[in-house]
């Protein structure tokens, strides 16, 4: 059933926020700038109209998401500051100070799965038109843009074969118990020894033992895959794709392309971006286009089967005219560029410094911010929850980059805000103590944005 909106009415013995939080707050004016009834209009269609409980409100939904991703917060985590912080519920859009958890932490995977990528795209879309309605965002920064690629890794521990082999194993074994087939031996016990000897071998640099035991673990692996197989019960779709995994992890080789490194994720992929600190990374890799001038984030696409970034520049620049209807004029890359695929009207600066000398001084400023994006980067993975993404899925993979943007333009935002009020404050002290202004007129002076 369609959510039901939010009234005003009179609650007694209630506190309503306005009388107990500062209007003034960053969060209160955000929550001014943004159309929440955007929202309520466009995320309208996923709900039947007479049937079933009422929907939680669109604004919670989409608020806590918004504050999830800009204070690097949990569901469970974000959910119980929400009923700690009455600035949290005023851009939620409560009226009264709540004493009750508004949702359950699980609400929230279901509504992102509801809504999906496109849904999601619109948060993003709302918070960069805040920006531009609040003149932070500003014609002349989207026609230099900068692109480049990042990686989102998953939540998975490093990928080993004796690990593998095991985990694999375990699965097998509880989805045979759960289906009630006898198998003529689990290896639970002898599959757990192997594994810690093996851990024990390789940690005392003993290889050939500990090549041995995981050669153990791959011959108990497919004894149990075998059994289970001439055993399993016809049309079990569950069990089909645990066999299916099982059966790509036996066959795969260490020189293989598109190998399984995890089997809970098994779209996660091994990349290397030649990091000195960090050999390999797993997971997805991820383009971004941020606004030469200032850093906002205005494209975000997620690349399966790590591509090269010479093929990601022109679904990157399209994202720009997903969020934002707008075609900038100059895009900056790194030498990874090369060779792109990119047939629009945008000119592509492929940044080279060995040219440098062959360069007026105004192209040579845009070349130098091109390496602003990298800091970029670094924000988002260590504030805005982009360093190992939890959600589930290949749908996961696309939806969490767009969120860990969301988060990271809101915080500019605020910032902005926040700065905004405090420079104002400064002004007015700075005339009183001057006796440029009197008292009684400096407690009505207002800040420039409200």
């Amino acid at each position: 059933m369609k959510p039901k909106k939010q009234y005003e009415e009179s609650r007694l013995f209630q506190s309503r926020l306005d009388q107990i939080i500062d209007l003034k707050h960053p969060l209160c004016v955000l929550a001014k700038q943004i159309d929440w009834e955007y929202f309520d209009q466009k995320f309208g269609g996923q709900y039947v109209d007479q049937i079933g409980r009422p929907g939680i409100p669109t604004r919670i939904m989409v608020s806590l998401h918004y504050l999830k991703h800009t204070y690097n917060e949990s569901d469970e985590s974000v959910v119980i500051r929400f009923l700690e912080n009455p600035y949290w519920q005023c851009f939620g859009g409560l009226t009264y100070f709540t004493h009750r958890l508004p949702i359950n932490p699980s609400s929230m995977t279901r509504w992102r799965n509801r809504i999906g990528e496109d849904g999601i795209a619109e948060l993003l879309t709302v918070i960069l038109n805040a920006a531009i309605t609040t003149g932070e965002l500003q014609e002349k920064s989207l026609n230099q843009v900068n692109i480049d690629t990042t990686v989102q890794e998953k939540a998975i521990s490093y990928p080993t074969d004796a690990k593998l082999y095991y985990r694999m194993l375990t699965k097998l074994v509880k989805a045979a118990n759960e289906r009630e087939i006898s198998l003529r031996q689990s290896y639970v016990r002898l599959s757990k020894q192997a594994l810690l000897k093996q851990g024990r071998y390789a940690h005392a640099r003993q290889m050939k033992r500990s090549r041995r035991e995981i050669r153990k673990l791959k011959i108990y692996l497919g004894r149990v895959y075998r059994d289970i197989l001439r055993k399993a019960p016809v049309h079990d779709c569950g069990l089909e794709n645990l066999l299916s995994i099982a059966g790509r992890l036996l066959n795969q080789n260490r020189t293989d392309k598109n190998k399984l490194y995890s089997i809970h994720a098994p779209e996660v992929e091994c990349i290397s971006k030649g990091k000195a600190h960090k050999r390999y990374e797993f997971g997805v890799k991820v383009g971004i286009a941020t606004t030469s001038r200032d850093n906002w984030i205005i494209g975000v696409r997620t690349f399966a089967g790590n591509p090269y970034d010479g093929h990601t520049l022109q679904n990157t620049v399209d994202s720009i005219q997903r969020h934002l209807n707008w075609h900038p004029q100059n895009v900056n890359v790194d030498l990874g560029y090369r060779g792109h695929d990119y047939v629009g009207e945008a000119r592509i600066h492929v940044v080279d410094f060995r040219q440098m000398k062959k360069l007026t001084a105004t192209v040579k400023k845009w070349f130098k911010r091109r390496a602003a994006i990298e800091p970029v980067f670094g924000h988002l993975k260590s504030d805005n929850r982009m360093s190992r993404n939890y959600l589930k899925g290949v749908e996961g993979d696309r939806i969490n980059p767009i969120l860990c943007a969301c988060g990271y333009n809101m915080r500019k935002l605020l910032k902005v805000f926040f700065l905004s009020d405090f420079l104002n404050g400064f002004i007015r002290l700075f005339l009183i103590k001057n006796r440029w202004l009197s008292t009684k007129q400096g407690d009505y002076f207002s800040p420039a944005i409200t």
